[in-house]
């Protein structure tokens, strides 16, 4: 099995990918593969709403390859893991391009992400969090993943690289995340089996 992260922080390697990789030690432990995909410094534009994934049904967007190679992976994998920090209450427009369009890309090809597991992660400096939050669960939900809880919202609080690693909360609920993310695909693997 397989758990891929998608980090939209512009920053790579900062608070996002460190609580990312805070659930990663979860999911490794219990034998998961990890990968994650930084979209720092890649330029990625928002859907167009041209439907053209309607119509060519090929499991890409036609606007191009910036996040064409992330929606293969997408489905490829068996969990998500979709984390942002907190721009302006909430994900980051990198993220939200990818939102977009592989959830177009998604639905026009027979819910691709359908019964995969999925989980938010948010890194913030004070507030609007929430939101960011939700936003990445909407995107779940309507795509008919399956997303297990954590102890707290899986956020962490830190504005400077690697202020996260201050917020034990933060870490706990992400060591937790990790935790419940494995249990929920090995439940849904023994009843593949």
């Amino acid at each position: 099995m397989k758990v891929l992260a998608i980090n939209g922080s512009a920053r790579k390697d900062g608070n996002t990918a460190i609580l990312i990789k805070t659930a990663f030690k979860e999911l490794e432990a219990e034998g998961i593969e990890t990968e994650m995909i930084q979209l720092a410094g890649k330029k990625t534009h928002g859907c167009m709403a041209c439907y053209k994934c309607f119509d060519s049904k090929d499991r890409q967007c036609v606007i191009g390859d910036d996040i064409n190679a992330a929606i293969a992976k997408m489905d490829e994998a068996d969990g998500i893991i979709l984390a942002s920090p907190t721009y302006f209450a909430d994900v980051t427009s990198e993220l939200k391009a990818l939102i977009d369009r592989a959830g177009f890309v998604s639905m026009a090809n027979g819910r691709m992400f359908q019964r995969k597991v999925g989980a938010a992660v948010v890194a913030v400096r004070r507030a609007g969090a929430i939101h960011a939050f939700d936003t990445i669960n909407h995107f779940f939900f309507i795509q008919e993943m399956i997303v297990p809880g954590s102890t707290y919202w899986n956020i962490g609080i830190g504005r400077e690289a690697g202020a996260v690693e201050s917020d034990e909360e933060g870490l706990r609920t992400m060591t937790n995340l990790g935790k419940n993310m494995a249990w929920l695909m090995n439940k849904i693997e023994e009843k593949r089996d």
